[in-house]
């Protein structure tokens, strides 16, 4: 989580990567990429990476880059309280 919102994760031997959905089609096609699929359906802007695709450290950077740029945008993932409503 960055700044409340979901962004990546590890899951077993992957990672869970939140990117814009609007370039979904494009990252799919990536090597060692497969939808995310935690409730048996899958979400644009999820995705699940290989680790055989991580091998570098510049690899693995530009998932992680890929995720924090797309946070900047993202909405929260976290709900509204009463108490965080009321602030607003």
């Amino acid at each position: 989580m960055v700044n409340d919102k979901m962004c990546v994760g590890v899951n077993k031997e992957r990672i869970m990567v939140r990117f814009d959905p609007a370039r979904n089609e494009e990252i799919m096609e990536m090597e060692g990429c497969r939808p995310m699929d935690f409730t048996s359906r899958t979400m644009k802007g999820f995705v699940f990476v290989d680790e055989k695709v991580l091998s570098t450290k510049k690899k693995l950077e530009f998932w992680v880059n890929l995720a924090l740029e797309y946070n900047k945008e993202a909405k929260s993932s976290k709900k509204p309280t009463a108490k965080t409503a009321k602030k607003k």
